[in-house]
């Protein structure tokens, strides 16, 4: 069976173009902030795990050799389903990083299964684990990041939009054993934020606005982790009131789609000895209590 192909809806012998047109047709179709109805965020994510595997001329390589042999014989669907509490991205990554060690095993929900013929049994486990914690900035727009590890300085790449928990492999960094040496796999936590709070993709932060600005409007302006943004207040703007900046959230590295930037509006009163006495006056006259 060839179960990843059926999931792209594309044939063996699709070329590497093909294949990634059918997994960005398919992601925006599934996506969950597009797509609300049952079941699409567990499509999507079997559409992002098919397109790892496709993706990736050494992982299809294998895939192709051994078909749905590798999901201890189910189908790829099937195999997605029943791994509920696990995530898929990192079975598979796990999955395929063994077998770059010389052993190779199938994986079913619960865990690792029978040795397929044509590969020798599982050496010693020298990967080791480690947890990072990562500036803010650096989840959402990426880049290199040094750490310690066992008194070495590992410099490694984080990639835009990674999310908290989510873990990087670096090669070579693990235990060793005479000329054998496993991999580092690091859990990354990200740094709260003075400014923004994340849910997921969108970013949302407080906005201090004028009085003057909120009860006649007025163009503002605001850095983003993006760019430099310009945008109008509406008149008659009340305190507390959300703005969306569509596209100016946190860029998903699966799909390219990037998410949205909330501002929830702050005003900010003046203070009453720096106004005019006249002013004053007629503010008491007029507004009602």
């Amino acid at each position: 069976m060839n179960s990843l192909y059926e999931t792209l809806g594309v044939s063996k012998n699709a070329s590497s173009d093909e294949i990634k047109k059918a997994y960005r047709r398919l992601a925006r179709k599934y996506h969950p902030d597009i797509n609300k109805e049952k079941g699409a965020e567990e499509k999507f994510k079997e559409i992002n795990a098919a397109y790892e595997i496709l993706s990736d001329d050494k992982k299809r390589a294998q895939y192709d050799q051994y078909g749905d042999s590798i999901f201890g014989g189910q189908s790829f669907q099937d195999f997605s389903r029943n791994s509920s509490g696990f995530d898929i991205n990192d079975i598979i990554n796990d999955l395929f990083a063994r077998s770059q060690g010389g052993g190779f095993k199938g994986f079913n929900s619960q865990g690792f299964g029978s040795n397929f013929s044509g590969f020798g049994d599982f050496e010693e486990d020298l990967d080791a684990n480690t947890n990072i914690e990562i500036p803010f900035e650096i989840g959402i727009l990426g880049g290199e990041y040094s750490f310690n590890y066992n008194g070495e300085n590992i410099k490694i790449k984080i990639p835009h939009g990674i999310k908290d928990g989510e873990k990087l492999r670096a090669k070579g960094k693990g235990r060793k054993k005479g000329l054998k040496v496993g991999d580092l796999i690091i859990k990354v936590k990200i740094q709260k934020s003075p400014i923004y709070e994340r849910d997921d993709d969108d970013l949302t932060r407080k906005f201090d606005i004028s009085l003057k600005t909120a009860l006649f409007g007025g163009k503002v302006s605001i850095q983003t982790p993006k760019k430099e943004v310009n945008f109008s207040i509406p008149p008659n703007s009340k305190n507390g009131q959300k703005i969306r900046l569509k596209g100016y959230g946190v860029q998903n590295r699966k799909t390219k789609i990037y998410g949205d930037m909330y501002l929830i509006l702050n005003i900010i009163l003046p203070n009453t000895d720096d106004l005019d006495q006249n002013l004053l006056t007629l503010l008491k006259e007029k507004l009602k209590d």
